[in-house]
């Protein structure tokens, strides 16, 4: 009988295989600075061969539940993931401007961990928050670049400013 001596994961030896990420701890590049920081493109999967889906990070941490920036994706829905924590995700409807946030419509639904959730294309939506004291760390899966490519991103004004409420 054969047998295999398990071995400990690394880049290099997994290499003929494929790839991995960590994407509880994510030491890689990274866009944003807490208590919302994003860990684009960790690790990609081609589905078809002119489009590859990206898997990143995105590590919220407690602050205020204030609404103050929004954005969206025109040609791609996302997947979000909550890995360790529950998750607070605020959504708005597509509009056909970027100029036409749809504030009076905003939603926000309380995420369980380990619960994925989609969010079509042209949906307002930003990084979530966490309704505890506690960081989440929440698996995004877009296309590869989606946050240079195809990502609109708004600040409000102070008055259009939404508080959220537990």
């Amino acid at each position: 009988m054969r047998t295999v001596k398990v071995e400990q994961l690394s880049l290099e030896a997994y290499k003929p295989f494929g790839t991995y990420a960590n994407l509880i701890n994510p030491t890689d590049e990274k866009l944003g600075a807490p208590p919302v920081e994003f860990f684009r493109d960790q690790l990609q999967l081609d589905v078809r061969g002119d489009v590859s889906f990206s898997y990143s990070c995105c590590r919220v941490e407690k602050r205020e539940n204030i609404i103050d920036v929004l954005e969206y994706h025109s040609a791609c829905g996302e997947v979000v993931l909550p890995l360790d924590n529950d998750i607070l995700l605020q959504v708005a409807p597509a509009t056909a401007s970027e100029n036409d946030i749809p504030l009076d419509k905003m939603r926000v639904f309380f995420v369980p961990k380990g619960t994925a959730i989609t969010i079509k294309p042209g949906v307002w939506h930003w990084g979530p928050f966490t309704p505890n004291d506690e960081p989440a760390n929440i698996l995004i899966n877009l296309p590869e670049r989606t946050y240079a490519n195809d990502c609109i991103v708004k600040e409000l004004k102070e008055e259009d400013f939404i508080k959220i409420e537990l």
